[in-house]
């Protein structure tokens, strides 16, 4: 039983680490995105 949730507990802390990165890499995406929007619209 203990093994079982040391192992569930290594799953979800893989999955919520990967969620962070992904969340992460969508807001600089978005911030790119804004910043050529800018250069855009001032030329």
């Amino acid at each position: 039983m203990n093994r079982a949730l040391i192992v569930l507990a290594a799953v979800l802390c893989g999955f919520v680490l990967s969620a962070c990165n992904t969340v992460a890499g969508v807001g600089k995406d978005i911030q790119r995105a804004g910043e050529s929007i800018q250069g855009a619209a001032r030329r």
